[in-house]
C-alpha cells in the first residue's frame, strides 16, 4: 500500500513517518510544504500525480490554539477549506481518506467523556475550524474515517514532556494548571493504532464487490486510556525521570492562572469505547506513553 501522509512537521506526522518501516506493507510517502499545500488544489494534484497514493492521512493542520483566535482566515483555509480539497481529490481517485481531528470540537462543558454522538459545540476558532473541516471531509468523501483525539505529547525538542524535564532538571518552579482533564495521548501509541486502520482497510474487499456496508466509515475517538490533568501529567513525567536528574514537585494552579487567548475546555475526556468495538483497538495508558516517552527521551 502506497499511504500519502499529508503533512510532516506535526508531532503524529513525525510519528506515522517512524513508525511505517515497522509494517512492511506500507510504503510511507510523506509531503507537506511547499511539496504538498493542502490549500492549493494545483499542489495537490501534483502530488497525487507524483506519489500515486492508495491512501491518504491528512495530519496537516493549522494547530496554533492562540493564534487562530486572531487568524481566522489563515486556520479555516488550512483545517476546513484544505481538509476539504485533499479529500475531494482522494475521491475523485476512489482513495479512502484518514482525518485527524481533535477534543476542541467540544467545549468542555460536559462533566462525563464525549463520545461520538454528542453534538459538537467548539469555543475556539482552531476547534470551529476542525469540526467544519471534519463535515467538509466527510462531505467531499464518503470513504473517510475521521479520527479525533487530544493532548497529544511525544518526544518533540519543544514539546510538553521535553520542556517539563528540562525544567525540572535546571530547578526552575513549575506551574503546571490542575482545574483541566484530558487523555493524555503518546504520538506513538496513536500512530501504530492510525497505521493498523490503514493496513485494514486497505486488506478490506473491495466496496465494488458489495462489501461496503461492511467497511467501517466514520468517526471516531481515539486518545491514551485513563484521564489525567495537565499536572498530573507532569508529575508522571517527573517521577519516571531517571534518578540522576534532580526532580522539583510542579505547583498545582488555575487556568485562570495561566489565560490565554483561547479557552482551553475544562473536560477534554474523550470515550474511546466505539474504537476499540470498531477496530478492536485501545490505545495503552497514558502513564505507558509517559513511561516509554521519558526512557526515549533520556537516551538521546
Amino acid at each position: 500500500m502506497r499511504l500519502l501522509i499529508a503533512g510532516w512537521h506535526g508531532l503524529v506526522a513525525r510519528a506515522l513517518i517512524e513508525a511505517a518501516p515497522s509494517r512492511p506493507e506500507i510504503k510511507a510517502l510523506a509531503a507537506g510544504r511547499p511539496a504538498l499545500d493542502v490549500r492549493d488544489p494545483r499542489s495537490i494534484e501534483r502530488a497525487f500525480g507524483d506519489l500515486s497514493p492508495d491512501m491518504v492521512i491528512n495530519s496537516a493542520a493549522y494547530t496554533a490554539v492562540d493564534k487562530a483566535e486572531h487568524d481566522r482566515d489563515a486556520v479555516f483555509a488550512m483545517n476546513r477549506d484544505g481538509a476539504a480539497l485533499l479529500a475531494r481529490a482522494a475521491a475523485r481517485r476512489n482513495i479512502p481518506v484518514i482525518h485527524l481531528s481533535t477534543h476542541y470540537v467540544f467545549d468542555g462543558g460536559k462533566p462525563a467523556a464525549y463520545d461520538e454522538h454528542d453534538q459538537p459545540s467548539p469555543a475556539t476558532v482552531y476547534g470551529r475550524s476542525k469540526y467544519e473541516g471534519e463535515c467538509a471531509v466527510a462531505d467531499a468523501n464518503p470513504r473517510h474515517v475521521i479520527i479525533r483525539t487530544g493532548w497529544v505529547f511525544s518526544t518533540a525538542p519543544n514539546g510538553f514532556a521535553a520542556r517539563m524535564l528540562a525544567q525540572a532538571q535546571s530547578g526552575e518552579h513549575l506551574r503546571v494548571v490542575a482545574d483541566q482533564r484530558g487523555n493524555p495521548t503518546y504520538a506513538p501509541h496513536l500512530a501504530a493504532a492510525i497505521l493498523e486502520i490503514a493496513c485494514r482497510l486497505a486488506a478490506a474487499p473491495s466496496e465494488k464487490n458489495g462489501a461496503s456496508d461492511a467497511m467501517p466509515w466514520g468517526t471516531y475517538h481515539a486518545a491514551g486510556s485513563g484521564e489525567a490533568t495537565w499536572h498530573s501529567l507532569a508529575c508522571e513525567l517527573i517521577a519516571r525521570a531517571p534518578a540522576a536528574r534532580p526532580s522539583a514537585a510542579p505547583e498545582a494552579i488555575a487556568s485562570s492562572d495561566y489565560p490565554a487567548a483561547a479557552p482551553r475546555p475544562v473536560n477534554a475526556t474523550l470515550n474511546c469505547d466505539k474504537f476499540e468495538r470498531v477496530f478492536a483497538l485501545r490505545l495503552p495508558p497514558w502513564q505507558r506513553g509517559v513511561t516509554e516517552c521519558v526512557a526515549a527521551l533520556a537516551a538521546r
